[in-house]
């Protein structure tokens, strides 16, 4: 290489710098300005749909796609502050958005899913629901699933496009829920007393709501007892505590006024 070549190479890399710096800096004072401007704009959003009272579920969703869409529309705007042809690069991103979307057909189905979960409200965050045979809080709504705790501190991670096509049953929606139990009596025993026995515990529990009003009944008559059904309601929070309370009471007043809790009995044979 001659040296006149060497001077036209380094004449063309100072041409090329003293062309593109200016560019370059613009680009880089865009992109700290635009991630700023991004992250105050989402958090403003925010604030505002809090102070609107805006379920927490879709706030934070509409929040994600604000943020997600400005970081978007800032690197295109970055990109082309740098010369690059954005109408190319649109059309090399819109068939690379086709591909990738052919090969995420589930991750898409699953966004959708979420859409509808955040659209039509079945359950809330903090909501107690069973659902794709799993039981549990919800913690958190994403946009491609749902995280679920269950009741022994397992945490649970389901597809939104499952939870959407989905039965979904939610316990506490209606901010109350029945306690439902069997009570077994022996057959000798006097089903007026064992019924007001009952009675008198549910309303001996503070958390028993009295209305609905708390319903005691004979459900069946079994091979070897007399089954009541007792079915208290209480709130959401308290469902455990009241259910737990009633089989601890019935067991202690039923032994203290004598009426006995049938059980299967094991008969000993001797062989003399």
């Amino acid at each position: 290489m001659t040296s006149i070549e060497i001077q036209n190479y380094f004449e063309t890399i100072k041409k090329l710098i003293l062309e593109y710096s200016p560019k370059f800096v613009v680009a880089v004072l865009i992109l700290l300005v635009g991630l700023w401007a991004t992250s105050f704009i989402t958090k403003t959003a925010k604030k505002i749909m809090v102070k609107r009272n805006v379920e927490v579920t879709l706030s934070t969703f509409i929040g994600n796609l604000i943020f997600w869409t400005l970081r978007i529309l800032l690197f295109v705007t970055v990109i082309s502050k740098l010369g690059i042809e954005t109408s190319s690069f649109v059309a090399i991103l819109g068939a690379a958005g086709l591909a990738i979307g052919l090969s995420l057909q589930g991750s898409l189905s699953n966004f959708a899913g979420g859409i509808l979960i955040i659209l039509f409200k079945p359950f809330r965050i903090g909501d107690f629901i069973e659902a794709q045979n799993v039981l549990g809080t919800v913690k958190d709504i994403k946009i491609f699933s749902t995280v679920i705790t269950s009741p022994d501190n397992k945490q649970i991670v389901i597809p939104n496009a499952a939870l959407s096509n989905g039965v979904i049953t939610n316990y506490t929606a209606n901010g109350f829920r029945r306690v439902d139990l069997i009570i077994s009596v022996d057959y000798k025993t006097d089903l007026q007393l064992a019924k007001s026995t009952l009675e008198n515990i549910l309303k001996s529990i503070p958390e028993v709501l009295p209305e609905p009003a708390a319903v005691v009944f004979i459900n069946n008559l079994a091979t070897s007892s007399i089954d009541f059904a007792v079915r208290p309601f209480t709130s959401n929070e308290n469902y455990w505590k009241v259910k737990s309370e009633v089989l601890e009471k019935t067991k202690v007043t039923f032994d203290q006024i004598g009426i006995e809790i049938p059980y299967p009995h094991q008969v000993e044979i001797h062989k003399e």
